[in-house]
């Protein structure tokens, strides 16, 4: 019999490699644009230009750092084991993101531990976005240095230029984080159960922003997600094919 083999394509994995660098350069330069409004408004919070440049090189997770500077600001250092923990929980994410990231990266002590410097949504997204082995490590590698670069890049210029902007929040820069965490929620919105943990957490925070020590909104909001999203009633439902 003649046996027939099939050979492997590598024109579409150069093609799907191509596109990796596309995407991580534009999500890079995207991303690392609004590490300017964390400098201004690390350095109008009272930290040091170096403080601030530190927080960026060694904790590099943006929503992480907006929360521990936003909490500082609003509380001073008296709320600075609540800023530590809202920190700690915002970055808890990119442990999930660890493990989902572990085939990808592959072996080697110094690999893995370089990969999880620079593993955040940003890098994780665009790497499960490819198909090809080769693009997601290209897709992991390219959007994680590079939003690291540009990130510290965009931080030291946000903190120097902080005294001649001024007040940060006049240009809605202390909103930039905010935003980029919607545009990565957004699309994961679809289902009744994930809206409802959004909304849940929303109206919890919401109403105890006025009341409580800044930092322990956020830390009850997410508690509340957390029973909600355990419970899954409306997912459970929507599998079960009943209407909510």
């Amino acid at each position: 019999m003649w046996s027939v083999s099939v050979p492997p394509a590598p024109d579409d994995e150069r093609v799907g490699v191509r596109r990796a660098w596309r995407e991580a350069v534009g999500v890079a330069l995207a991303t690392s644009a609004y590490g300017v409004s964390f400098g201004a408004l690390s350095v109008a919070s009272g930290l040091d230009v170096w403080q601030t440049c530190v927080l960026s090189l060694l904790m590099f997770t943006g929503g992480s750092q907006f929360a521990f500077v936003g909490v500082i600001a609003a509380g001073g250092l008296a709320a600075a084991p609540a800023a530590i923990a809202s920190a700690g929980l915002l970055g808890a994410r990119n442990v999930a993101y660890g493990l989902r990231m572990s085939p990808v990266v592959g072996g080697g002590f110094w690999r893995r531990a370089a990969a999880a410097h620079i593993t955040i949504d940003e890098s994780t997204a665009v790497a499960l976005a490819q198909t090809h082995p080769a693009a997601r490590r290209v897709g992991f590698w390219a959007t994680g240095v590079g939003i690291w670069i540009g990130w510290n890049v965009s931080t030291l210029a946000g903190a120097l230029l902080g005294d001649v902007l001024g007040d940060p929040r006049a240009y809605g820069l202390d909103a930039a984080a905010a935003a980029a965490f919607l545009a990565l929620l957004w699309p994961r919105l679809r289902r009744r159960q994930a809206i409802a943990v959004g909304i849940a957490a929303a109206v919890v925070a919401t109403v105890a922003t006025p009341v409580l020590m800044p930092g322990i909104p956020v830390l009850i909001a997410a508690l509340v997600a957390v029973v909600v999203g355990w419970t899954n009633w409306l997912g459970r439902r929507e599998r079960n094919g009943v209407a909510a």
